[in-house]
């Protein structure tokens, strides 16, 4: 069986989205100028035409609304803060922006206990009062299957925190430092790799000690992925920030945004479409306030089922 995707996730939909000053310092892909009138409104729609997206193709999309109050304006990217396994386990993550932290929401989890069965709720997010941090599925891109964690260590992904969840789930990590065109640490590894089923989509550019390069790229062909680099343009309009899921009827889709789609070359397309149906949708609002794409929208639900 298929650990790597799963065809039911969480989105939460945004009641006050919009630029947050708090996270501008380490994340470069937010951009300050873009325009602030309507964005929560201009959000809104981007947010519900993805989710129709990804119902109309077979996708189970569990909906939570935001809350008004605390103000969170990026509730929108939960990978952030909480990710679900397959053996039960949900982990929760220490936050580097103060009001990131609010975003975790125990009442989220037990709707989810409503339908899957919980094993443990392991919380590190104790780490934030020793300012280290771990932003969940945005510092790591797991191999699921294989059981590793990729990482690129930057403010808002540390050592120490990365190797006690690699202890706790059971990962091997293979962490690096990854760095953009202006030579700014890259803050979270989404926005520059996606590891699927059978495929790995990389900014290899950006890691620029070569033996750690190499350490990656000898790991990607272990574990038999096709590896489809990208360029620091690609990596901008968010082409590494993509993610296999499966709908129900078990088929393979690549969910990106529109700008990752038309940022791809014919040939990248055509191995990405070996595997995977490709899925996009305008988020272009949610992208440039935000600094994230599609996939730090969504949180994918791995836990097993209730009987």
């Amino acid at each position: 069986m298929n650990h790597q995707t799963t065809s039911t996730i969480l989105m939460i939909r945004p009641v006050n989205f919009g630029f947050n000053e708090q996270t501008a310092g380490s994340n470069a892909f937010q951009n300050r100028n873009a325009e602030q009138q309507q964005v929560q409104d201009k959000a809104l729609k981007e947010f519900d035409n993805l989710v129709n997206v990804l119902r109309e193709n077979g996708v189970e999309v569990t909906v939570i609304d935001d809350t008004p109050e605390p103000h969170t304006p990026d509730s929108i990217f939960p990978n952030n803060w909480v990710s679900f396994h397959n053996d039960g386990n949900v982990f929760l993550y220490p936050m580097m922006a103060e009001n990131r932290r609010l975003e975790r929401r125990e009442d989220i989890i037990m709707q989810l206990e409503d339908e899957f069965k919980i094993k443990h709720v392991i919380d590190l997010s104790r780490f934030e009062h020793e300012h280290k941090f771990l932003e969940g599925t945005g510092s790591m891109v797991l191999d699921r299957e294989n059981k590793i964690a990729y990482a690129c260590i930057s403010p808002r992904t540390d050592r120490e925190v990365l190797a006690l969840f690699c202890e706790q789930a059971g990962y091997k990590e293979v962490s690096f430092h990854a760095y953009d065109q202006h030579q700014q640490a890259i803050y979270h590894t989404n926005v520059l790799m996606c590891i699927g089923n059978k495929f790995a989509v990389i900014c290899l550019d950006s890691i620029t000690d070569d033996h750690e390069k190499n350490d990656v790229i000898s790991v990607l062909k272990l574990t038999h992925k096709e590896i489809i680099n990208i360029s620091f343009t690609q990596m901008n309009q968010f082409a590494g920030n993509m993610l296999e899921l499966k709908n129900k009827a078990g088929d393979s889709l690549l969910v990106m945004s529109q700008n990752a789609y038309r940022s791809l070359k014919e040939d990248q397309k055509t191995a990405l479409e070996k595997y995977c149906r490709l899925l996009y949708a305008d988020i272009n609002t949610i992208e440039n306030n935000g600094g994230g794409s599609a996939r730090c929208m969504i949180a994918e639900v791995h836990l097993p089922h209730n009987l």
